[in-house]
């Protein structure tokens, strides 16, 4: 923020003058380059290669791209690589910047870092190393200035000539990555451009600082990519996260933006409250303030303002400021002020993009110069935290943890896939083992040591926590994934354990493809994680498929037999569009894209339940999905729809603004999905019509708040379940602590105990009727009247990992957390949760695309 001793007139008028110096002169800046320094010219200025003076415009990506391989072209210390591409197919770049000497051996010194961090390998002499520093920038696309200044630090890292940048580059291998979000950066900056005014206008209420849902702050699919570090369901996270594991930096930056009233955050963090609890406590106590001081200096330096110790954390592993931390190094979170455009007023004057764009340039020179002053104590605190992995973990009573589906073994595998890409040793089990009435059996169950380097990390995969230091969090309090997957596990004791083979990714291939022909019919397991692929699949290509409403056992046509439960897939051979050659072929494409197993049969005639020829078997049909979008709808949960039907079941969705509603013809369609959000634009007439067409056989499917406003509207005769009111007079209470009571009455994101219904259709293709689910609201239904209605009900004692208070706990108790109500020939699905969230629940995801293929299909008693 800028400086209350500046008059906003002086502000301006330096503003001014400096933009004219810039765009003469086009050589350095001296509101960014004010200190004394050599430039070699050779090496181009931002200014020069893009023809304007950084922080009059926003910069596109491609620009950026552009840039920084001008930098490596005209530079012996620069090498420009890309890591990945986006969604949008933009770049994924990263610069590496250090002394000639370095880049010649740049494969020797990743070779001795890696052995720094490895247990079993002879400890180094640090001094002797460099430090890994990786500065990374712009993760929310309409916080842009962090990679304006990315441009300015590639800049003076490559062309100052003075002794003080010389030592920092012998002494560091420095990484700059510009952009961790190019699509959504790219969708605020050409916002910005196309809004800016000449003269600027500093209004807030200006369209420039106000942009169309839903922003530039997520990604293609309009995911926050901030919380994807662990989880890793983008293209994005997976390049930058195969990166990391490449060099284990002992610095990363995170570099934000703020609301525009605000100054500027630097760490350390709250202490204890936002601390992860795997993370050792010398990690806070040493590392977190150990470069405050080069932050205080040099902010100090340019007169602004800034504040620590507060609101931001460092608990959820998800952000990119936390997981270097379960990796032996720093993380560090920096928020600026957002200007939000070009300029904007603020409560203490004029805030320009300039001014927030100098601060994060200020800042990552600073922890350039800290990490290298500093670097034996980053250097040795790295060794420390592996070789300490391995002495906590041999003290550890869980030696390890199994897991396995044996009915799924896509999930298994998309979970091995998640732990190999974390580095998380993996082995399969070498026979079967029976644990607390759990059976995993050799073939598809796998074992994880806790003895091993990623010890903290296999503990952040599998522990669950209910204990912790504060009650406010700025994110998730549980992130056990193993949970999110819905996979049986167990924990192991004992002085040893037995491995079979090691899991390798490269190994990780698809279901073997083959499938046996047949006269009669094939069969799918819904148990499989990808059968709903194949189904959409089956389905476009207008084959016949039938639904097994009740489970069934039958011979098939190897001479075996096998168990088929609710909801598996017949397609009968002699019932089809296309002739059986055709039929067959199109099945072997499915099995291979969609990786599901496919089974022949030669008869109808089942051991036990069913015959194929059953009413209960019932022809699917290809789900028309559409989803309102637009202001006022939670765009992180209609991404999370989005793209769980792209990437996962290859099926369209219509998305339709708000706006644009009242012009649908919702009898076009079969199912439609509403997510969070206020629907203020939904009138009266509207939610009649909504409810006509469910009368009509529609089926409407809702998430949290849209579930709320189903039951508002009275479109469902279905009840909110409401806290009592105390009769009690009310506490009395310090002003000061208002914000610690109220945060810590919200859900803000942990794991509960369901009981689901695995006979009705919505519970199709699960085989336990205990379901993990994650719960970051506070909606809470009440049970349904009908008592088929209610499809999954909470516990009586619910939490599983996570944070919630005792008042919030004993209302979720034995509540509603999915129920199907009837309207008419139509279906209201309701959710008190979401499903899909962060595209990681591969344990939920199956019941909401339960609700799309199956919706229809349900009968109310």
């Amino acid at each position: 923020m800028i400086n209350p001793a500046r008059s906003i007139l002086e502000t301006t008028v330096s503003f001014f003058i400096f933009i004219t110096f810039c765009s003469s002169s086009m050589g350095q800046d001296p509101y960014f380059f004010y200190q004394k320094t050599n430039f070699d010219q050779s090496i181009p200025t931002p200014e020069e290669y893009l023809g304007y003076s950084v922080g009059t415009h926003h910069t596109r990506h491609d620009q950026i791209v552009s840039y920084f391989k001008a930098l490596d072209e005209s530079s012996e210390k620069v090498s420009f690589q890309e890591i990945g591409r986006t969604y949008e197919h933009r770049p994924l770049i990263v610069l590496t910047i250090t002394s000639q000497e370095n880049h010649q051996k740049l494969d020797e010194i990743r070779r001795q870092h890696l052995e720094l961090c490895d247990p079993k390998q002879t400890s180094p002499d640090v001094s002797k190393m460099p430090i890994i520093i990786h500065l990374g920038y712009n993760v929310h696309g309409n916080e842009p200035s962090s990679s304006e200044a990315a441009m300015l630090t590639a800049y003076y890292l490559a062309a100052a000539q003075s002794d003080e940048v010389k030592n920092y580059l012998d002494k560091a291998i420095i990484f700059i990555d510009p952009v961790f979000n190019p699509d959504g950066r790219d969708r605020h900056s050409n916002w910005a451009n196309m809004h800016k005014g000449s003269p600027l206008v500093s209004d807030p209420l200006d369209r420039e600082h106000n942009e169309v849902w839903p922003g530039g702050r997520t990604n293609h699919y309009w995911y926050d990519l901030n919380r994807d570090w662990l989880p890793l369901a983008h293209v994005e996270s997976k390049a930058r996260i195969e990166f990391f594991h490449q060099w284990l930096p002992n610095v990363l930056t995170d570099f934000h933006e703020m609301g525009t009233n605000n100054t500027y955050f630097f760490e350390p963090t709250k202490p204890f409250g936002s601390e992860n609890p795997v993370v050792p406590r010398d990690n806070y106590d040493k590392l977190n303030s150990l470069l405050a001081k080069y932050f205080v200096k040099a902010l100090d330096n340019i007169g602004s303002l800034y504040f620590t110790k507060e609101v931001f954390d460092n608990s959820y592993p998800g952000y990119g400021s936390t997981y270097p931390d379960i990796h032996g190094g720093l993380g560090l979170v920096f928020e600026q002020a957002s200007s939000r455009g070009h300029l904007q007023k603020s409560s203490t004057g004029e805030l320009s993009f300039r001014f927030t764009i100098r601060n994060h340039f200020t800042s990552s020179l600073a922890t350039v110069e800290g990490a290298v002053a500093e670097k034996d104590v980053f250097l040795q605190h790295q060794r420390d935290f592996f070789t300490s992995a391995i002495t906590e973990s041999r003290k550890n009573p869980v030696k390890g943890y199994v897991f396995g589906d044996l009915h799924d073994q896509n999930r298994n595998k998309a979970f091995l896939d998640l732990l190999l890409r974390h580095r998380i040793d993996c082995y399969e089990v070498p026979q079967t083992l029976r644990l607390n009435g759990k059976t995993f059996e050799k073939g598809s169950a796998f074992i994880v040591p806790t003895e091993q380097a990623q010890y903290r990390m296999v503990r952040t995969m599998f522990e669950k926590v209910t204990q912790f230091h504060d009650s406010i969090f700025y994110d998730a309090s549980a992130w056990a994934l193993v949970y999110a997957y819905g996979l049986p596990f167990e924990s192991l004791t004992g002085k040893s354990l037995d491995f079979g083979k090691k899991v390798i990714r490269e190994n990780l291939s698809g279901i073997d493809a083959e499938v046996r022909k047949s006269k009669y019919a094939y069969l799918i397991d819904w148990k499989d994680y990808y059968a709903p692929n194949a189904l959409n699949h089956l389905l476009k290509a207008e084959i016949v498929v039938k639904a097994a409403f009740k489970p069934l056992n039958i011979k098939l046509n190897d001479g075996s037999t096998k168990d088929f439960g609710y909801g598996t897939l017949m397609i009968p051979a002699i019932q089809e569009k296309v002739d059986s050659e055709t039929l067959y072929k199109t099945l072997l494409e499915v099995a291979r894209e969609s990786k599901v197993k496919i089974f022949s049969v030669e008869t109808g005639f089942s051991n036990t339940g069913i015959d194929l020829g059953s009413g209960n078997f019932r022809t699917i049909k290809v789900p028309k999905v559409i989803m309102p979008i637009g202001e006022g709808v939670s765009s992180y949960e209609a991404g999370e729809v989005w793209h769980l039907l792209d990437s996962k079941v290859g099926m369209p969705v219509t998305k339709v603004d708000l706006v644009d509603f009242g012009w649908v013809d919702l009898h076009d369609y079969s199912t439609l999905v509403m997510v969070s959000g206020s629907y203020s634009l939904f009138d009266d007439k509207m939610v009649e019509r909504i409810k006509e067409w469910v009368k009509a056989g529609g089926t409407l499917v809702t998430l949290r708040a849209a579930t709320s406003w189903a039951i508002n509207k009275k479109i469902v005769d279905e009840k909110l379940r409401k806290k009592e009111a105390s009769e009690e007079e009310p506490k009395r209470l310090d002003y000061v602590s208002a914000g610690n009571v109220r945060g810590a009455d919200q859900i803000g994101g942990s794991i509960y105990a369901t009981d689901l219904d695995i006979t009705h259709p919505l519970g199709f293709g699960y085989s336990n009727r205990e379901l993990a689910i994650y719960r970051n609201s506070k909606v809470i239904l009440e049970p349904s009247k009908n008592p088929f209605s209610t499809v999954i009900k909470y516990t009586k004692d619910p939490l599983i990992s996570g944070y919630i208070s005792k008042g919030n706990l004993d209302q979720l108790k034995n509540s509603a957390s999915l129920i199907v109500s009837s309207l008419g020939r139509g279906k209201v699905i309701l959710f008190a949760d979401n499903p899909n969230f962060r595209g990681t629940w591969y344990g939920t995801n199956k019941l909401f695309l339960n609700a799309l293929f199956f919706g229809e299909h349900i009968r109310t008693p």
